[in-house]
């Protein structure tokens, strides 16, 4: 059997008998349980909530988290300098914040 060195420069990996042994036995189990398998299959099925509950979550997916017109909105008043920051309301939501964190 190779060593980890002999692996690490690309030497080839020697095998015993014994693992010859395990693939035929691995073989014929696969056999066996693609017999059993085909006898008798599995079948699931969504409640119509479930499915109901799968197309909002794909409709959501496909939309973008943000607002976008609010976005460029903001965009725009920073742009021409007409944006302004109330700092009273800023520190109260920093601290909210703060405080939602609080917690974890």
């Amino acid at each position: 059997m190779a060593g980890i060195d002999n692996i690490r420069s690309g030497q080839s990996l020697t095998t015993s008998t014994r693992s010859s042994a395990r693939t035929e036995s691995s073989a014929t189990n696969s056999t066996d349980s693609t017999k059993r398998s085909s006898a008798k299959q599995d079948a699931v099925s969504l409640s119509q909530q479930g499915k109901d509950i799968g197309e909002m979550h794909s409709q959501m997916a496909s939309q973008p988290s943000f607002d976008s017109a609010k976005v460029a909105a903001i965009k725009e008043a920073i742009a021409n300098g007409s944006y302004t920051v109330n700092p009273e309301k800023l520190a109260d939501n920093m601290i909210k914040f703060e405080k939602e964190l609080g917690g974890f």
